[in-house]
């Protein structure tokens, strides 16, 4: 029998506690739960932080991914155990706790450092076995909970929209390339600095890790500054940076949208799905972004993409 979300919560915390006090004799016991949702649970006990991966997830890409992780602890921030532990059927892993992103203060957002990170990530070699990344697979999953949540009048245009996509975008075909190390889930709460609080910025969360398409890695900043919810000024810096650390995603110049289109595309259709789901779910209206974003779906559905590039920013 599966423990109840709050046992689990609570019997995640007393490993989290018990890591951290095994770390340190001077422990000064603050807590709090960061993350609970189904796709994690993630407590912390001072500067130890416990994750509860998603059910179903497999235990020797979880551990590959906690390798690479390990061997790159200038890009990736390095777990405190190489392997995952059980509770419950759930795998857990264990880290050290890093500074997140202020998400109060937008205009120091690190998107020079995230980009930085990517590049250095997608020039990293993967090695042999290392699974394929995610991202496509989670797009899908937006859509099958979007389908299953219920009539919505929004939901018409983003499954439109998702239908446009090639197959590879929508996890129902190989990815055309699958030999570039992506982190599969960019965004800016998954950097931190570590050590806490004014250490060098680490991507986190190696759930989607693998080898795949490293545009995908850029295709959300890329997707809110076609939908006008990135300044430019942040996009020029983020793409600039990527650009100046060799990453391979985009030409080192000129126009990126040709290869950046179809995984931007990807992930304003996820991004609208989850919206429509959850609103579907709370018996609520959309909000204002979020409504921005499905009509930004019903747009794409009129424009195929091998097209879109002519009408980029």
């Amino acid at each position: 029998m599966k423990p109840a979300p709050a046992l689990l919560i609570q019997q995640l915390t007393a490993k989290a506690r018990a890591t951290a006090h095994a770390r340190s004799s001077a422990c000064p016991c603050g807590a709090a739960t960061l993350a609970d949702r189904p796709d994690g649970i993630v407590v912390r006990h001072a500067d130890t932080v416990a994750k509860a991966h998603p059910e179903g997830t497999d235990p020797a890409e979880l551990t590959t991914r906690l390798t690479l992780a390990t061997q790159n602890p200038g890009i990736l921030l390095p777990p405190l155990g190489p392997t995952p532990a059980d509770l419950h059927g759930r795998l857990v892993t264990f880290w050290p706790y890093g500074t997140p992103v202020d998400p109060d203060t937008p205009d120091a957002a690190p998107w020079e450092a995230a980009a930085t990170l990517l590049a250095r990530l997608h020039r990293t070699p993967a090695p042999p076995m290392t699974p394929t990344m995610r991202g496509p697979a989670k797009a899908a999953h937006a859509i099958a909970r979007l389908r299953d949540a219920g009539p919505h009048p929004a939901a018409l245009p983003v499954l439109r929209a998702w239908d446009t996509l090639p197959a590879w975008a929508r996890a129902e075909a190989p990815m055309p390339q699958t030999g570039t190390l992506c982190h599969g889930d960019l965004h800016l709460g998954q950097l931190v600095r570590h050590p806490a609080p004014e250490g060098s910025w680490l991507l986190i969360d190696v759930d989607d890790l693998g080898v795949g398409v490293p545009a995908w890695d850029l295709a959300r900043p890329a997707a809110w500054y076609a939908g006008g919810l990135l300044p430019p000024g942040q996009w020029a810096r983020f793409l600039a940076a990527y650009r100046a650390e060799g990453g391979p995603a985009v030409p080192a110049d000129g126009d990126p949208w040709p290869a950046l289109d179809v995984p931007a595309r990807a992930l304003t259709v996820q991004t609208a799905a989850r919206a429509v789901a959850k609103a579907v779910a709370a018996g609520r209206a959309l909000d204002e972004v979020e409504q921005s974003v499905v009509d930004a779906c019903d747009r794409m559905a009129t424009v195929p993409p091998q097209l879109a590039q002519e009408h980029a920013k």
